[in-house]
């Protein structure tokens, strides 16, 4: 909306202000999409990195990793005795998990998938790039620019409110 209302204000024709929301759409899902999987794939990188330590530090130091699970479990509140029960619990069923998910806060050990996340983050781009692009198809010239505000401020609401309700909040 941004791109297209600059344009507009230079007073280009419509199809040059189609040009330029179309070009900022695809600049933009391109963006994001790179971005993301660039994000998610250092994240995945990271946590894989913390997980072979990990299995490197069970494997060494097992009665030190247990210590460590028990001091865990004490710091959240329980008593040593009972902590160390769960810890060697834990510890026997499934020591990797446990510490995995105890001490690094590792829930998924699938890990997240970059090129899911890179395409979730383009197509979301691009159908909100999409609104002042059909708004701008629709609107009589000499209305172009206030058009596309309010199409732009209506999607703006409905995501806010959609996000609002799926998330739980007012």
């Amino acid at each position: 909306a941004s791109i297209m209302l600059g344009v507009t204000a230079a007073q280009a024709s419509s199809s040059t202000i189609l040009t330029a929301g179309i070009a900022g759409l695809a600049a933009g899902a391109l963006s994001m999409a790179a971005g993301e999987y660039v994000s998610v794939s250092s994240q995945k990188d990271s946590e894989l990195a913390d997980i072979d330590i990990e299995r490197r530090s069970l494997a060494a130091n097992p009665e030190a990793e247990l210590e460590e699970l028990t001091n865990i479990y004490i710091e959240r509140g329980l008593k040593p005795k009972l902590a160390r029960e769960v810890a060697q619990e834990l510890h026997d069923h499934d020591a990797e998990a446990a510490h995995l998910r105890d001490e690094l806060g590792i829930y998924d050990f699938g890990g997240a998938n970059p090129l899911q996340a890179s395409i979730a983050s383009a197509v979301s781009f691009s159908l909100g790039a999409a609104v002042p692009i059909v708004a701008a198809l629709i609107a009589p010239s000499h209305m172009e620019s206030w058009t596309i505000v309010i199409f732009a401020i209506i999607a703006l609401g409905i995501s806010g409110a959609t996000g609002a309700y799926l998330g739980g909040g007012n």
